[in-house]
């Protein structure tokens, strides 16, 4: 975890190489970019790690897994052309679920926060497919989005880990009301508000 961690780190400053016109912005850097450059994606992820940190347990990493793995699926159809309907209502939609799931806080199968998370994975992964830039190689830009995508799960799984560190038993409490943010901030991307 912490080599990743690094790595990640390590990968981070070359972000600002993701200006057009200087140098290849087609590839990794380009994927990688894409997850962070809209809000409606990031609230989505930092809801996929809180939400596995108020599950806790195994789901901590098969939530998270989950959604990485069928947004990888959502890709290759975006990629391949294939239509998958509302897109883009999918995505705003995922941080209001997902956020409003961790809000509730109710115990759930991990299968079932798996899937949950998982059928809103594959709108995100289809958007990341369908905007691929042409002259980009595909498994680099994927590398990419799916090194932020996970690096924005960690987020979110880490501070729910921390603030729990330093409220103790009121962690869990405090990880909903964020869940409750994440869902608003959906509802505000849906109302045109951000």
């Amino acid at each position: 975890m912490r080599a990743l961690i690094a790595l990640l780190l390590i990968l981070l400053p070359t972000a600002a190489f993701a200006h057009t016109g200087h140098g290849d912005t087609a590839g990794f850097i380009h994927g990688f970019m894409h997850p962070v450059g809209g809000l409606d994606h990031v609230l989505a992820m930092l809801a996929v790690g809180v939400f596995a940190y108020v599950l806790g347990g195994r789901a901590l990493w098969l939530v998270p897994l989950s959604f990485v793995a069928m947004m990888a699926v959502g890709f290759l159809l975006g990629v391949g052309r294939v239509d998958v309907p509302f897109v883009e209502l999918g995505i705003a939609l995922s941080s209001v679920v997902i956020g409003g799931a961790a809000a509730l806080g109710r115990p759930l199968p991990v299968a079932a926060a798996s899937a949950l998370v998982g059928v809103f994975a594959i709108f995100h992964g289809h958007a990341h497919g369908a905007e691929m830039p042409a002259a980009a190689s595909g498994l680099e830009y994927a590398a990419g989005f799916i090194a932020a995508t996970a690096l924005l799960h960690l987020i979110g799984i880490g501070a729910a880990l921390g603030v729990a560190r330093l409220v103790g038993k009121m962690g869990r409490p405090i990880a909903q009301v964020a869940g409750g943010l994440f869902a608003l901030g959906g509802l505000g991307v849906l109302a045109g508000w951000l």
